[in-house]
């Protein structure tokens, strides 16, 4: 489950650049699993089509059922007549990626993090036959959530022999999820946009995914980045977390915070851009973070009581140094928000 022992804990969205998983998992190792910090598995969209995370989830989806196999196009991913060389290549990464988390991560007994596509997600990525969006079609819709659920038992089986020790946090990664509840998806013309699916269909789904997750003894996160994630419907879903960008936090939504943290759950709080920009200082982060916390009524030691710091979306974007700095840079946000010494600057 995600840590509630350790106050202001540090953790990634999953994404990192480069196309070298080893570099990739040494360095979230190496500035992640110390005493604050939840490791993360690595992806690598930088290899190409596969590692990605739509390509890495839907490799996961064919291996439990074969009639969602998929295949790259010019414009992303399309369901295939049966698993072929894209499905195999993603099997293949994923578990060189695992092999190397697993080396690297033995005995350990912390949290560990891993992310997989949500279903609205997949649905808005993935082309039906035709051309147009699983999205449009309640049918597909049904079928991803429920192959999803299937992987996600066996995917969670597989971490756990591979680290026995480790406690398991499965996030799903849902950055088309406010369009496909407002109706913002394109057609495949482009010309229009695919109707708005109801939040009961979508919170049925997430319910379903959420006791599979805690079936298989993990807790269950979701990242929605972006303005004004649908908090509430998130909230109601039972998610053990919420990963939202605090950068562009609406204080209107800062009830549904306070009713996400009266829940017992957390919040991942992203507080440093994953791009080649200048990083905030790390008193900037802490205010940042605390301001919400005062708002809500808390004390500065229960805010590290809820909150993990991470930063505002995945970092394959960034330069391998910038996402060094990054992840130094939270661990100082970490330590800030608990009161320590000498990091404040």
């Amino acid at each position: 489950m995600l840590p509630t022992s350790v106050p202001a804990a540090v953790t990634t969205i999953g994404s990192m650049p480069g196309t070298s998983v080893r570099d990739a998992v040494g360095l979230v190792v190496a500035e992640l699993t110390s005493g604050d910090g939840v490791p993360h598995l690595p992806e690598l969209p930088g290899r190409g089509p596969g590692s990605d995370l739509v390509g890495r989830t839907a490799g996961l989806l064919a291996g439990v059922v074969p009639d969602l196999a998929v295949e790259t196009t010019a414009t992303g991913w399309r369901f295939a007549d049966a698993p072929g060389r894209e499905s195999r290549r993603a099997a293949s990464w994923l578990g060189e990626d695992l092999d190397a988390w697993e080396e690297a991560l033995q005995g350990f007994d912390g949290t560990v993090a891993v992310s997989l596509a949500g279903p609205w997600t997949l649905a808005a990525a993935i082309e039906l036959r035709t051309g147009e969006r699983a999205v449009r079609d309640p049918g597909a819709c049904r079928d991803i959530g429920g192959a999803l659920e299937i992987a996600v038992v066996d995917h969670l089986a597989d971490l756990r022999r591979r680290l026995p020790s480790a406690h398991l946090s499965l996030w799903f990664d849902e950055p088309a999820l406010p369009a496909v509840l407002s109706g913002e998806i394109p057609t495949q013309s482009g010309l229009s946009r695919y109707a708005g699916v109801d939040e009961p269909v979508v919170e049925a789904a997430y319910r379903r995914l959420v006791e599979a997750a805690h079936g298989a003894d993990a807790a269950a996160v979701v990242h929605c980045c972006g303005a004004r994630p649908p908090y509430a419907l998130l909230v109601r879903s039972g998610f053990d977390a919420l990963s939202v960008d605090l950068l562009l936090h609406d204080r209107h939504d800062d009830d549904a915070i306070g009713d996400l943290v009266e829940a017992g759950r957390r919040l991942v709080a992203g507080v440093l851009s994953p791009t080649d920009t200048a990083l905030s200082e790390v008193s900037a982060s802490v205010d940042l973070v605390r301001d919400l916390g005062h708002r809500l009524g808390h004390s500065p030691e229960a805010i590290a009581s809820w909150v993990l710091v991470s930063p505002t979306c995945g970092l394959a974007g960034a330069s391998p140094d910038h996402a060094r700095s990054v992840l130094s840079r939270l661990r100082a946000v970490g330590r800030g928000l608990r009161d320590e010494e000498g990091d404040r600057g």
